[in-house]
């Protein structure tokens, strides 16, 4: 039964499908309105998630969307409401 989780993908569990997402780009949905879209480098049993290279952080102000460039960031994993493997983030 070990050897079915880790081959099907429905049967993964969350920090699983976490940590096959390390290298690739992930969407990150935080509890304010702010986005964070880069590329997932580790993260802890916590969550909280390191980015690396190329991150784009989202946020919504009164103003419209401020889009932020950012070399590497840490982010809080109490802070992160929803992962999307693969997201490109918002429509730019």
């Amino acid at each position: 039964m070990a050897a079915n989780a880790t081959t099907n993908p429905s049967q993964l569990l969350p920090l699983e499908l976490v940590d096959k997402c390390i290298g690739s780009r992930i969407h990150i949905v935080m509890k304010s309105d702010k986005e964070i879209v880069g590329t997932l480098l580790g993260f802890d049993d916590f969550v909280s998630i390191l980015f690396k290279g190329g991150c784009m952080g989202f946020e919504i102000t009164p103003e419209g969307r401020r889009i932020t460039k950012l070399d590497q960031i840490l982010l809080n994993g109490n802070n992160i409401t929803m992962l999307v493997p693969g997201g490109e983030g918002p429509e730019v």
